[in-house]
């Protein structure tokens, strides 16, 4: 049973800071209960607490790449508020280093697989029965670079997967219901940009924006893929 109610509730995973954080404070701004979730405990309940804290917040420590700590995020959202109208699959992890010859190793590799792609599907899958009681959308978080591929980099090759994986869960929600919409944007400036590039660079906030217009779309309206970038980014 849950322990509050809530009109409209958003599970968001990486919400512990940069685009997620901001995606939080746009949802919480729109009268959205969350459920915060992100590898770091403390991140987490800092934005947290900018939101106000109270009922209405609740923050879940959950290393997406683990099938197991999903379900319990997707416990814990309908144990404190009985329902999931929205799930935001918006943690990432990026490394910039040529596949071929940077120092990265394909450890690294796999840590990017885990949560850039494995994250994303485990999100669909355990919040998917849920979204479908509540008409939801399902949101994924990817990049331009999973429409136009940049040579040498994993990163890149993780974000077309998610790409494939919105067109391939697209069909199969609809059945139920659901609506699914990728968010790929440009160069945002988070931590995981180089320090001191010199190049057009969106702020998070452009990206929650994008994220909330989608979310305001009516059930019929199948909204497929939003691409934001910053004005004079060339790819």
């Amino acid at each position: 049973m849950s322990s509050t109610a809530a009109d409209r509730v958003a599970v968001l995973t990486g919400a512990g800071g940069g685009i997620g954080a901001a995606i939080a404070a746009e949802l919480a701004g729109r009268g959205y209960a969350l459920v915060l979730a992100g590898r770091s405990a403390d991140r987490l309940g800092e934005v947290a607490d900018r939101l106000g804290g109270g009922a209405q917040v609740l923050a879940v420590a959950c290393d997406v790449g683990e099938w197991d700590q999903q379900q319990r995020l997707r416990d814990a959202a309908l144990d404190r508020f009985g329902r999931i109208d929205v799930a935001i699959a918006g943690a990432g992890s990026e490394i910039g280093a040529p596949l071929l010859d940077g120092e990265d190793t394909p450890r690294e590799w796999l840590e990017m697989l885990r949560t850039n792609v494995l994250g994303v599907a485990f999100t669909a899958r355990a919040c998917a029965p849920t979204l479908a009681r509540s008409g939801g959308r399902l949101v994924l978080i990817g990049s331009v670079v999973g429409r136009v591929a940049i040579p040498g980099s994993f990163y890149s090759a993780t974000k077309w997967a998610v790409s494939g994986l919105a067109e391939s869960l697209r069909p199969e929600l609809a059945a139920r219901g659901v609506g699914v919409t990728v968010i790929q944007p440009g160069r945002v400036d988070t931590a995981l940009q180089p320090d001191g590039l010199e190049e057009p660079m969106l702020d998070p906030a452009d990206v929650a924006a994008a994220v909330a217009f989608a979310l305001g779309q009516p059930a019929r309206a199948s909204l497929g893929e939003l691409v934001i970038r910053p004005a004079g980014q060339l790819i």
